[in-house]
């Protein structure tokens, strides 16, 4: 698949953060500095001349967030059916140009109500808990696996390993952040965006796109809270265990549980609550090598 994207030297895309002029007060006196915020612009997807949807996002990886979109939102299921994904070269101005992601789907048709929005219904959306996981069921490729176990020791450090890898957050500090690992503990992937959603997305798109759906013997864990419709996404990627530092909400423990999907939250320090599949998370090193 073609795709577009320049990394400095960091591997951050140069626009997913900008310099501004603030006045810091502290120890009763104000100080002029620089800081470092963090990028927020729209993005437009596209199939030819229809419009599938705008999401507010960090820029970068566009390409793994456009392909976690279409397939966490069921209107893909192999990265075959993603052509490509690249800038608009039609859309007025650079800016728009960047924010403009084309996207070729021969051969796949798309619902017609995905003209106005590519997002799940969201938890303001007055959608019932049964509707909405009806819906899940419908699209959801299989359940997640059940062989692999998750060593408890080791789920506790890996709040820490995200914090430490997540860059833009260290420069911003308005960042959320999603990172995939395997049962050893080691990090796979970790991707960072203004939405929680997209950073979830970014991960699973980068997956998508290397053809190793379903994820099967991996975590993602969310540096917010465990909300269905990440819940939603971590299902459709097929991972066993989805990890937050913070709360879930009431549906994502029922269509965790419903799944069959492990689903663990308040990760901090040597602490967790686990809220469906316990069965999944032992305490002995010996689990990561199940």
């Amino acid at each position: 698949m073609a795709t577009a994207g320049k990394m400095d030297r960091a591997g951050r895309d140069p626009r997913s953060m900008k310099i501004t002029q603030v006045t810091v007060w502290a120890s009763g006196s104000p100080e002029r500095v620089e800081d470092w915020l963090a990028s927020e612009e729209p993005l437009e997807v596209r199939c030819g001349q229809r419009s599938l949807g705008v999401t507010m996002r960090t820029p970068g990886h566009d390409d793994e967030l456009v392909a976690g979109l279409l397939f966490t939102d069921g209107i893909i299921s192999s990265p075959d059916q993603l052509i490509w994904a690249r800038p608009s070269q039609k859309a007025p101005g650079s800016r728009a140009k960047q924010n403009t992601i084309i996207v070729k789907l021969p051969g796949v048709e798309i619902p017609k109500q995905r003209t106005e929005r590519m997002y799940s219904a969201g938890s303001a959306c007055g959608v019932c808990g049964k509707a909405s996981i009806e819906a899940v069921r419908q699209r959801l490729p299989a359940r997640p696996e059940t062989t692999t176990q998750f060593d408890a020791e080791i789920l506790c450090t890996l709040p820490d390993r995200l914090k430490t890898e997540q860059d833009l957050f260290r420069h911003t500090g308005g960042l959320h952040g999603a990172a995939l690992f395997n049962a050893k503990g080691e990090l796979i992937v970790l991707r960072e965006d203004i939405g929680r959603h997209n950073a979830v997305d970014k991960v699973i798109g980068w997956a998508f796109l290397r053809k190793q759906i379903p994820l099967n013997g991996h975590l993602c864990l969310v540096s917010g809270r465990g909300g269905f419709e990440i819940v939603q996404k971590a299902l459709m990627a097929g991972l066993p265990l989805l990890a937050s530092v913070s709360a879930p909400s009431s549906l994502a423990v029922q269509v965790a549980r419903e799944m069959g999907m492990s689903l663990v939250g308040f990760l901090r320090g040597k602490r967790f609550v686990i809220y469906s599949g316990e069965e999944r998370i032992v305490s002995n090193a010996a689990a990561s090598e199940t």
